[in-house]
């Protein structure tokens, strides 16, 4: 399957939920998945999740959440389109353990820096361990 370049569609309600549990989680990293349809690139909604690996570093998906969030989702005939995460201390780019701990080719992988005052989100694709950055639309904004 060839995964083109597109855009992550993600509700303004949802980018406010991502910064806000990044800054939530502090001084540790924040993680939560993104539900939606992977062939569209459209977020429907963002769960926060619990970061197991307790750190400011790195981001370990608590497995219970995952699993009751794709139970959730199925339910409603959509799917996990992805991870976010928080970068504490750095920008908003995928890390060597970011690339190398990627799951799912078909996922998007946003990341919040909380480097600056101002936090910046982004939003990438890694397949096979090449980053490719997608744009991210909210729309109405």
């Amino acid at each position: 399957m060839v995964y083109t370049h597109g855009v992550l569609l993600l509700p303004p309600e949802a980018l406010t939920a991502i910064v806000g549990h990044a800054f939530a989680c502090l001084p540790e990293e924040a993680c939560g998945l993104l539900v939606g349809t992977v062939a569209t690139g459209e977020v429907v909604r963002f769960v926060p999740c619990r970061n197991v690996a307790a750190s400011s570093k790195v981001y370990e998906l608590d497995g219970r959440d995952l699993l009751r969030t794709e139970r959730a989702a199925e339910e409603e005939g959509l799917e996990v389109v992805g991870v976010v995460h928080s970068h504490t201390h750095t920008e908003a780019y995928p890390s060597p353990t970011d690339v190398a701990q990627a799951p799912d080719p078909t996922w998007r992988y946003v990341i919040v820096s909380l480097k600056r005052d101002d936090p910046s989100t982004r939003a990438y694709r890694i397949v096979d361990g090449v980053v490719t950055e997608e744009p991210i639309v909210v729309p109405g904004t």
